[in-house]
């Protein structure tokens, strides 16, 4: 059925105006938008960081200057999808209310540019534990003393272990920032911004509760970046089709049965890790012992105990602080100098005794027992409406996509009013062994999701055994993912909207080497798992413009981007991009359509015609880094012959399987055929020529014709397959070029790590959970 909207959903699948399904395959861009460019302030470096009021994001995800050549890069890449990453604090930084309408017109104009290279995008409200200042990304640093919290002592209580004030920045532990979920600040919070009213009464601000003042001020902000999106006219629907919902919510304190042990359900353990009895009480100026953990092959394991000794420095904001700052009057009820949960009756600060351990394990009035699942249909879902209701105020049309809190099960909402026909399921899922410990294990994995849902009568049967095997659990995980939104959401395209792999792996080895098959192989068992399952679409995880092989992502000691300043782009193509001075553009251009335009030049192809441009207006997102020779000295192509990859684009008919075997160079597609509208839409693949040149390689189809084309009609050389095919059943297979890749055999390590498990039943395999 025709549209005039330039991507619906029918029938649970996305469809173009053509009615062909529609495959969203695309990345995160960018990474750098956690971030501010004014000052450049990346998570190391503490000069500056607690100037949170006058930070500017005027320069992300990157300079308008260089988008042209950052989105011409992704598009090369087969992508068509941007899952467009901002924040809260971008919007909102200087104060309550205050918006920077320059960072909006920058992303105004990042997002204009975008749709030359017909992407299709929705937006992402991106946070880490809740903010900057609590050792992630996301809120304004105002946000926290509204809470009645000090950012300045965190690193002293270890209310957050915060990169930047961390004493040591160089050694800071590899993914504890995830860890400060379970600490002070953060799990603070996220109590105050989905229920403040149940459990914190006392804090009302500017005449609302905490909870209402901070979800007010959220949703506002995410309101007027929508307006002005809209007033711009030509990119609403056009190049942004929807919202998705605050990243990776977290339930902070809500539903914990006692706050004095560690619950079940934390499956994080690393560096320090306080109960939350214990981090309220150093939140508080005490000294407490706790058990220190870290992170191994076989998932968490206790290395000791530690003292956190704040020496009578607190978290909260001392009594005498002025709260003229930021204009807003707090209630005289809500007494600055003392924490908020002793001034609710959770504990006695004069006797240090913990009052009521199981205050946040049932709702107040209700007395209903708030488990994970109670909190993502009440807590989640009632923000999550009021969300979906501000932007649907704005953009009319707009897919939102619903992303409750982390692996846990979807809202309960299958056939309710919420059972939204736009409405878009879009989960997370990470190789929680391979991020933690930085090491492909093609030996042995675990299937965490099955774990978690309790389908092994012991974890020790959760072992899947050979690359293989692990492989075809990924893939099993995700597609359980998948139907278990169907189940209880409803018929709605899932979008795994991050996943990813980890750069650094094994010392960074391949920094030092070029050698990037571990990463290959990771890479690519993710995408198999994620094609495999067949969700409607997918974003990897990341794209950042200014990685490099020293500090990653620039945030957190975290190196998931695709592209380093650091290391070669894939060379996608033997065929110039631009003439040389001995050939002729007419035939460069007889296989592109009428009125095309010359791609946008990035690093791969310096030419005489280009060489002016590139001297004059360079792009800081592609000059080397100069960083530590043996970092850099043996610079690869980053394993990006695992994610470029063949994909259907759009295609007259469901899908009904899809494989790219990157060992033998094939792909496979099945669909149910549908005729086409018009023999100017027939079923249309993406073919990277890194794998399919186009002399080197053969289609087989069930019926009808095919060609093989290179074109720039969204002004990125591409390399497609064309099919016109009739109704029914209908299959295609494309042999490419076979390279040397994934050539490593596991390790006598991973095998013995595998030996380990086989003989250790006690070992607790929920312990290894995805972030």
């Amino acid at each position: 059925m025709a549209s005039s909207l330039r991507l619906i959903i029918e029938d649970g699948q996305f469809q173009d105006a053509h009615g062909r399904h529609v495959l969203l395959r695309g990345i995160n861009v960018a990474g750098d938008s956690k971030l501010p460019s004014e000052p450049d302030v990346p998570s190391h470096v503490a000069q500056d960081f607690f100037d949170g009021d006058n930070v500017k994001f005027h320069n992300r995800p990157f300079r308008k200057e260089d988008a042209h050549i950052h989105f011409s890069r992704l598009k090369r890449f087969g992508y068509n999808t941007i899952r467009y990453v901002f924040t809260w604090e971008a919007i909102e930084a200087a104060g309550p209310g205050r918006y920077d309408e320059v960072w909006i017109q920058h992303t105004i104009d990042v997002l204009r540019t975008a749709k030359d290279y017909g992407f299709y995008i929705f937006m992402d409200p991106h946070q880490d534990v809740w903010s900057r200042y609590c050792g992630g990304s996301g809120a304004p640093m105002w946000t926290i003393y509204a809470c009645g919290l000090n950012p300045q002592s965190f690193a002293a209580t270890e209310a957050a272990i915060v990169h930047n004030t961390y004493s040591e920045p160089e050694n800071f532990p590899k993914m504890i920032w995830s860890t400060n979920y379970y600490r002070l600040a953060a799990a603070t919070i996220f109590t105050l911004f989905f229920a403040g009213r149940d459990f914190a009464p006392k804090c009302i601000i500017d005449g609302v509760n905490i909870q209402d003042y901070l979800q007010g001020h959220f949703v506002r902000a995410c309101e007027h970046l929508a307006k002005r999106i809209h007033e711009a006219g030509d990119i609403e629907n056009d190049i942004v089709f929807g919202w998705e919902s605050l990243n990776e919510p977290s339930r902070g304190m809500i539903g914990h049965v006692d706050l004095s042990i560690i619950p079940d359900e934390q499956k994080l353990k690393k560096g320090t890790c306080p109960t939350l009895w214990q981090s309220i009480l150093t939140g508080s100026g005490r000294a407490c012992e706790v058990d220190s953990w870290d992170m191994g092959g076989l998932g968490p394991y206790k290395v000791g105990r530690v003292l956190i000794d704040p020496h009578g420095e607190m978290a909260w904001l001392p009594e005498d602080y002025d709260d003229s700052r930021y204009g807003w009057k707090r209630d005289p009820d809500w007494k600055l100098g003392q924490c908020i949960w002793a001034q609710h009756g959770v504990w006695d600060p004069s006797t240090d005794m913990l009052l009521q351990k199981n205050y946040f394990e049932k709702h107040p009035t209700s007395g209903d027992k708030l488990d994970y699942h109670t909190f993502t249909n009440t807590y989640f879902m009632a923000f999550y409406r009021k969300y979906r209701d501000a932007i649907r105020g704005i953009h009319k049309d707009a897919i939102m996509l619903c992303q409750p809190p982390t692996l846990e099960l979807p809202p309960s909402i299958k056939g309710t009013e919420d059972d939204d026909p736009r409405m878009v399921y879009a989960p997370h899922y990470y190789d929680g062994i391979t991020l933690m410990t930085k090491k492909w294990n093609r030996t042995w994995n675990v299937d965490v999701f099955g774990v978690l849902r309790g389908r092994y009568w012991h974890p020790a049967f959760a072992i899947k055994i050979g690359e293989t095997a692990i492989r075809n659990s990924f893939k099993e995980q995700l597609a359980a993912m998948k139907k278990e939104g169907q189940d209880y959401m409803g018929n709605h395209p899932c979008i795994l909207t991050e996943f990813g792999i980890p750069y650094d792996m094994d010392d960074k080895y391949a920094y030092k080497t070029g050698d990037y098959s571990s990463q290959s192989a990771a890479m690519d068992a993710n995408h198999f798992a994620v094609e495999g399952a067949l969700m409607e679409g997918y974003t990897l995880w990341l794209y950042s413009a200014t990685n490099d092989h020293q500090r990653g992502d620039q945030w957190n000691g975290e190196d998931l981007s695709i592209f380093s300043a650091d290391d070669q782009t894939l060379p996608v193509s033997a065929v110039p991009r631009t003439p040389d001075l001995n050939q002729s553009t007419s035939s460069l251009l007889k296989t592109a359509t009428t009125g095309s335009r010359k791609e946008v030049e990035d690093e791969t192809s310096v030419t005489p015609v280009n060489l002016k441009r590139n001297l004059t207006n360079p792009s800081i997102a592609s000059e080397p880094t100069g960083q530590d020779p043996e970092l850099t000295n043996a610079p690869g192509y980053r394993a990006a012959e695992a994610y470029v990859r063949p994909a259907p684009i759009s295609t007259n008919g469901p899908v009904i399987d899809y494989v790219f075997d990157l060992k033998n160079c094939e792909f496979t597609l099945e669909i149910d055929g549908t005729t086409a509208q018009s023999d100017d839409s027939p079923t249309t693949v993406f073919l990277p020529e890194y794998h399919f040149p186009s002399d080197q390689c053969t289609v087989v189809v069930s019926s009808g014709k095919w060609e093989i084309s290179t074109d720039d009609e969204e002004r990125a050389w591409i390399q497609k397959l064309r099919w016109w095919h009739g109704p029914g059943k209908q299959s295609l297979k494309v042999s490419g070029l076979i390279r040397p890749h994934n050539s490593l055999a596991g390790t006598a390590e991973e095998a013995g790590y595998l030996e380990q498990c086989q003989q250790s039943y006690a070992f607790n395999f929920k312990d290894c959970n995805v972030m």
